[in-house]
């Protein structure tokens, strides 16, 4: 009974200190790199009915999606280099954010090709950290297009 007690601390005090480790690591995040401020969410409303434009005619060409890359949050395991990329209106997602476990953000060059990136989310994570994930998909994108400077985000999504 001794040992399984002892077992028990022990493993009690790795996960303790893992978790530290976690919340320095976004501590560090947050030191190294400001995030832009992002406003609480409007109101939604639903769009009108009819017909919605969906911006200039493309002819259909072949694209490539990319495996997604899963990184820690934050991208401080990835080795893409920061954008800086010009600032854009950044979407309000309307989710239930307890319930999140990961969220993947894809950013799209001007090709059509498509770089997924993947990040868990921790307790408390919510609309103000998705500035980093989405930045994580850009920084992709800019990097493996060889430097595109027209990269933008596609879409975010959660599981």
């Amino acid at each position: 009974m001794t040992r399984s007690i002892v077992a028990f601390m022990t493993c009690a005090v790795v996960i303790g200190a893992g978790a530290l480790a976690v919340a320095e690591h976004h501590e560090e995040r947050r030191e190294e790199r400001p995030l832009p401020a992002r406003p609480a969410p409007p109101h939604f409303q639903a769009h009108p009915a009819g017909a919605h434009p969906h911006g200039p005619v493309v002819r259909q060409h072949a694209i490539r999606v990319l495996a997604p890359r899963v990184v820690p949050y934050g991208g401080r395991h990835h080795t893409w280099k920061h954008w800086e990329h010009a600032e854009f209106a950044r979407p309000a997602y309307y989710w239930e954010w307890a319930s999140i476990h990961n969220v993947t953000c894809v950013a799209e060059d001007s090709y059509g090709d498509q770089y997924p990136v993947t990040e868990a989310t921790f307790a408390g994570f919510g609309l103000a950290n998705m500035s980093a994930v989405e930045d994580d998909a850009l920084d992709r994108c800019n990097a493996e297009s060889g430097g595109d400077q027209s990269c933008y985000l596609a879409t975010c999504s959660h599981f």
